[in-house]
């Protein structure tokens, strides 16, 4: 099975439930992004003062902070990982990809959660969050066709890319996972 993971798909594709899924069935350390974020100004790290300043001004956290937390989770590391969150654009990713060449633990296989648009809308309005209304989503969708969707083909060209219909029952996604990394 392959170890070092990375799981890419538009908003509302399943990626954190899928992520979840994973890591638990398999003994992998989930990285979330996000979580690890929260968890470094939580814990008031010097990396996560210094996020916080930037996150309490509404602005976004730089490449070189994020890319720090993942170098600070992943050095010294022997479990198998899932990163999942980051990168969002070729610059994250080629920055992201010589912080992992540099650590030896380069990125084995990178599931694309595939889903039509029309089912991405309606789970995300089904969410029921203030921020999740169908001009926002579908500018967020724009969004991610831009800047995010082109690691498909970065990643794809490494050979790296195992697609998975997203447009099914969970458990569905989960075992379609779990095949196309075994």
């Amino acid at each position: 099975m392959k170890k070092r993971l990375l799981f890419l798909g538009p908003p509302g594709a399943g990626k954190g439930t899928q992520a979840s899924i994973f890591c638990k069935n398999n003994g992998f350390l989930h990285l979330s992004t996000g979580d690890l974020l929260r968890q470094e100004v939580s814990a008031k790290t010097p990396l996560g003062r210094e996020a916080a300043l930037i996150m309490n001004k509404g602005e976004l956290v730089s490449d070189s902070i994020v890319l720090s937390i993942v170098q600070k989770n992943l050095s010294n590391q022997d479990k198998s990982w899932l990163l999942d969150g980051f990168p969002r654009n070729l610059s994250q990713a080629k920055s992201l990809e010589r912080l992992l060449k540099q650590i030896e633990q380069p990125i084995d296989a990178v599931i694309s959660i595939e889903i039509n648009d029309e089912v991405l809308i309606k789970r995300l309005l089904a969410r029921g969050r203030d921020d999740d209304n169908e001009d926002v989503i579908k500018n967020r969708l724009v969004v991610y066709r831009e800047k995010t969707e082109p690691l498909i083909g970065y990643y794809a060209s490494r050979g790296l890319i195992k697609s998975i219909e997203g447009d099914a029952e969970i458990d569905i996604v989960a075992n379609l996972i779990q095949k196309a990394l075994n």
